[in-house]
């Protein structure tokens, strides 16, 4: 082996931080304070630092030690999309939980990018974190995160497809059956469904969970409800009620597969020459306050719970910390918000 050879070869127990900085490009003084979270770093110089530590397997002694010596009271919480409007309940509940029990809180956001998320997940790492919390942006199960990191980890909205990591999910199939369950209770027996992609989990649970409790009540879902799946949005629940309501006329209830869907499914009812709900009632999903508050009459919806589903996530995060540790996926119960458009005062 030539001197070349011994100067690219490292290990990771002879790899130093200026084998790190060389391999970013960056001085040896940037690459200490991106690893440890510093301050004055460009955002390009500090992922190239974090990637190149990755690749080469480089952990600060620092931090190694730190995390055999004590805790830090820090938990990291990794979501993939910061702007989802379902991400920011979970991470208040979550907040709400750590902010008792006096931790600190590290919010970094992949953006939907496993690589960043990998570069993320190191940088909370060097920031000594006591656990993560990981957020995902759909319910969709995911892959655990590719590098099993030393401290804790609890999935949330999505979850892990190892049964063997701990994860919390809305209970999307209790929530399809909740909602007709609740019509049928109100007298309806010609129930349809309007859904959202199938694409995802959501909306294939919630229809399962539909199906079930009509079948339980010796009913069935009106027309095929496997081709009523379609977009997230009122243009869709108008368009395909339309055609619903016109190829079954007696239909006198129908479950959209959100709230935003269920704006659409009352357009098209109305422009029939129907009434909301009289003769058809509506019940969405998400109780997102300014869609059921809005709606005319107000729309009864199912609230997926999202603040304590953070809140539970974040309490077993802690649990594992302390050592008690749980596995397998826990699907939390939602609950039906009635309203005027399937009968209730509004």
């Amino acid at each position: 082996m030539d001197d070349d050879d011994h100067r690219t070869g490292a290990t990771a127990e002879t790899t130093t931080l200026a084998d790190v900085a060389r391999a970013a490009g960056v001085s040896v003084a940037t690459a200490s304070k991106a690893l440890n979270g510093r301050a004055h770093v460009s955002a390009r110089s500090r992922e190239a630092v974090l990637a190149a530590a990755a690749a080469l397997s480089f952990t600060p002694n620092p931090f190694a030690r730190a995390l055999n010596r004590a805790s830090t009271n820090t938990i990291g919480m990794l979501t993939s999309d910061l702007d989802n409007r379902f991400v920011l309940p979970i991470l208040l509940g979550a907040e709400d939980a750590f902010g008792a029990g006096s931790l600190s809180v590290l919010l970094a956001d992949a953006r939907d990018s496993a690589l960043r998320e990998q570069l993320q997940l190191q940088s909370l790492l060097t920031r000594r974190v006591d656990g993560v919390l990981v957020v995902g942006r759909t319910t969709n199960p995911r892959p655990p995160m590719q590098a099993k990191p030393d401290v804790p980890v609890v999935y949330v909205y999505a979850p892990s497809t190892d049964e063997q990591d701990l994860s919390f999910e809305p209970d999307n199939e209790l929530a399809g059956r909740i909602a007709v369950e609740h019509l049928v209770a109100a007298g309806r027996r010609r129930i349809a469904i309007v859904n959202g992609e199938d694409t995802y989990a959501a909306a294939r649970d919630r229809l399962r969970g539909a199906a079930a409790a009509m079948e339980d009540h010796g009913l069935a879902l009106v027309g095929n409800p496997g081709l009523v799946f379609g977009a997230w949005d009122e243009s869709w629940g108008r368009q395909a009620a339309g055609r619903l309501l016109a190829a079954h006329p007696d239909v006198d209830a129908v479950v959209a597969g959100s709230d935003h869907i269920a704006r659409g499914v009352m357009d098209a009812v109305r422009e029939s020459g129907r009434r909301i709900p009289d003769d058809v009632a509506v019940v969405g999903f998400d109780n997102w306050d300014i869609l059921v508050e809005g709606a005319r009459p107000h729309l009864t919806s199912v609230d997926m719970n999202l603040q304590e589903l953070g809140r539970l996530a974040a309490e077993a995060l802690v649990e594992s910390i302390e050592g008690r540790v749980r596995r397998g996926r826990i699907r939390n119960p939602v609950r039906l918000v009635a309203r005027g458009s399937s009968g209730a005062d509004s």
